[in-house]
């Protein structure tokens, strides 16, 4: 069989927010997505003089050395579902490998990803971290110039397949967190996956491009009101900047 290469923009060996534990973490080059608040957007064209194609084997060494330290890998991006098949043998490898095996394996995703794709990869996968960036279609839009059906029908699937570690709000005062929106999303995702886990993470200007350089960050004050809108609505497990709050 032939050895899946990928874009590869960097690894980071030891991570404490890119899911549970201490994980080694990937980021490939390429996204579906063109998020005005992006704070990587560097790494959305699929192709870029700062991405290195990388082989599985290469990586597996690089996740060995780092043993020791981690609990587990993510492959995050850009989007890693574009390289689903890289994905599937490097997971499948850390699978059957007795050194590696233990390790726990997530993607972090924008979930724009066919239903196809998510039926391959959680065969191998033990968690997906899941963006919605609004749950309003028209927003969306406006917001990363694609649908967000996709993403919903994701968020669906995966829950009903135990696969879903969490969905991640990104909030932004004034564009995305009216109490009516936060209503209409914890009503959404509640019928999703009645013990669905959240995470807030609160929107910073730094490395967005224009426009989003002018909106409003989101202070702790917010944050924290968010986390009680979304917990009076039914939300049970609601996290952010990888505490529970």
């Amino acid at each position: 069989m032939k050895m899946q290469l990928a874009p590869i923009v960097k690894t980071i060996p030891f991570s404490w927010v890119d899911g549970p534990g201490n994980r080694f973490v990937i980021f490939t080059q390429g996204c579906n997505f063109n998020c005005i608040a992006c704070h990587n957007p560097q790494t959305i064209p699929l192709h870029s003089v700062k991405a290195c194609d990388r082989d599985v084997d290469s990586l597996l060494e690089e996740i060995r050395s780092a043993m020791p330290y981690i609990s587990g890998v993510t492959i995050s991006g850009g989007e890693a579902t574009l390289h689903s098949d890289f994905i599937l043998e490097l997971f499948s490898k850390m699978h059957d490998d007795p050194e590696l095996e233990t390790l726990t394996r997530y993607i972090d995703s924008n979930g724009n990803a066919t239903t196809d794709v998510w039926k391959k990869l959680i065969q191998v996968t033990d968690g997906v971290m899941l963006d919605l960036k609004v749950l309003d279609e028209e927003k969306h839009i406006a917001l990363t110039e694609q649908s967000n059906s996709d993403v919903l029908k994701s968020i669906k699937y995966l829950a009903e397949n135990g696969s879903l570690h969490e969905v991640r709000l990104l909030l932004i005062p004034g564009i995305n967190d009216s109490k009516e929106e936060l209503q209409a999303t914890a009503k959404w995702l509640l019928g999703a996956d009645p013990e669905i886990q959240v995470r807030v993470n609160a929107f910073r200007s730094h490395g967005v491009r224009s426009p989003a350089k002018d909106w409003q960050e989101a202070t702790k004050e917010q944050v924290d009101e968010y986390i009680r809108s979304l917990r009076a609505h039914g939300i049970k497990r609601v996290v952010t900047n990888s505490l529970a709050a």
